[in-house]
């Protein structure tokens, strides 16, 4: 089985004075590079996604902006494919799904942001496309949301969302059990 890291917009507007900062960013991001230099010591592929706003109304992932940039601590090297998005699902009107096919990569590993949105979205996605699916949760992060009135913590909706993605789509490990298996 021929596996790859997939990156999931960890990018400048999601840390600290970013236009939409989430709880526990750095740190996820910290473990994240910890996945990524495991990935790149044993030859696999590791493929960074970055989300890019186009919509008159967006305000964070804008154009030209610091904000857009992949976050240093996730930066890609040289030859790493950097897939660019418009919407939650990395495989929407993107080529990922024709580099994956063409690297014949059989089992996929996420880390990234937004947990609740496109870490959901393109898990979902790749488990429908017939890939093996592992997501690092604390290699994840979200934010507090809020529903009818009521507010749900950012760790509320990352226990959530790993859960059910648990269920059927995904094997969801921490970065320590992964590294150590």
């Amino acid at each position: 089985m021929s596996k790859a890291l997939i990156v999931i917009d960890i990018q400048n507007d999601y840390f600290e004075n970013g236009a939409m900062e989430l709880t526990g960013s750095l740190e996820a991001s910290e473990k994240a590079k910890l996945m990524i230099e495991n990935f790149r010591s044993e030859n696999l592929p590791v493929i960074h996604v970055q989300h890019l706003s186009v919509a008159p109304d967006a305000f964070f992932f804008l154009p030209e902006t610091e904000g857009v940039k992949i976050h240093n601590n996730v930066e890609p090297l040289v030859g790493e494919k950097v897939i660019t998005k418009y919407y939650p699902n990395s495989f929407r009107d993107t080529d990922l799904l024709e580099h994956l096919e063409s690297l014949k990569i059989t089992e996929l590993v996420f880390v990234g942001m937004m947990t609740q949105m496109c870490v959901d979205a393109t898990v979902r996605a790749a488990k429908d496309f017939g890939f093996e699916c592992t997501v690092i949760g604390d290699a994840c992060a979200t934010r507090d949301l809020e529903v009818n009135n009521r507010s749900v913590s950012a760790a509320d909706v990352q226990t959530s969302f790993l859960a059910g993605l648990s269920f059927f789509y995904a094997d969801i490990k921490d970065t320590a059990d992964y590294l150590s298996a």
